[in-house]
């Protein structure tokens, strides 16, 4: 199991420090690790304990956090950087530092659980980029009656139920304890692509992508009837992946 990703909340105020580490504790890949209370402190406690995220307000006194951010930058060990303000005119500047998001104040459950997702989708990739670019060949797969080598070329989906991880190809479905997140480093040579916190898709067998609701699309592949849904978080990138 990959180990939590590493946060600290910086702001001036008390109350929205700990609305925010609150809401932030409700996720399971998320570790909050220290809090800050102006940017000379959260600059010291980023140097101490190097985390991976600093969840950052903009508008505080001495030192605000667009100058916490250039700070932040230069260090050797230099966390991601998303906003947490309630001013919405500092968007375009934040993204100029290289910020993963914008939360604004008061915050959203829904929201900050798609900044969840944003989040851990970048470190996945990070993760993913640091494994060796060699892959095996085939993708084992234990069960009760042996061990399946699978070419990953017959891989329709892998997809995450409950407890199992199902990889599904024209024929079978495969069953197997490995976490989603472990296929999805082991394939990443492969050309696959996470659609939605649980699924992991074969680019070589999409069929057709097509408008669902809010936001979301649903995809269909070559050798299933299966309809999955592709997360409004994910869609951008796949028409980018898929579109010439």
């Amino acid at each position: 199991m990959n180990k939590p990703i590493t946060v600290i909340v910086v702001d001036d105020e008390r109350l929205s420090r700990e609305e925010l580490i609150y809401l932030l504790n409700q996720h399971e890949s998320i570790e909050v690790v220290g809090e800050a209370e102006s940017g000379d402190v959260a600059i010291m406690k980023s140097i101490q304990l190097q985390p991976d995220v600093l969840f950052l307000d903009i508008d505080m006194p001495k030192m605000d956090g667009m100058e916490v951010a250039k700070s932040v930058q230069e260090l050797k060990h230099s966390p991601h950087i998303v906003f947490a303000t309630a001013y919405p005119d500092y968007a375009v500047e934040a993204f100029r530092h290289e910020a993963l998001d914008y939360l604004l104040k008061p915050f959203d459950e829904e929201q900050l659980g798609e900044t969840i997702e944003r989040i851990q989708s970048r470190f996945e990739q990070t993760r993913a980029e640091a494994v060796k670019t060699s892959s095996p060949s085939k993708l084992p797969i234990e069960g009760e009656d042996g061990i399946a080598y699978l070419s990953p070329d017959e891989i329709l989906y892998v997809g995450r139920e409950e407890r199992e991880t199902k990889v599904v190809t024209r024929h079978r479905v495969y069953e197997t304890k490995l976490p989603l997140k472990d296929v999805e480093l082991r394939l990443h040579a492969y050309p696959f692509f996470r659609i939605h916190k649980s699924y992991l898709v074969n680019l070589n067998h999409i069929k057709r992508l097509t408008p669902w609701f809010n936001g979301a699309y649903q995809l269909e592949l070559q050798g299933t009837d299966e309809k999955l849904s592709v997360s409004r978080n994910y869609i951008k990138d796949l028409r980018k992946e898929l579109e010439l």
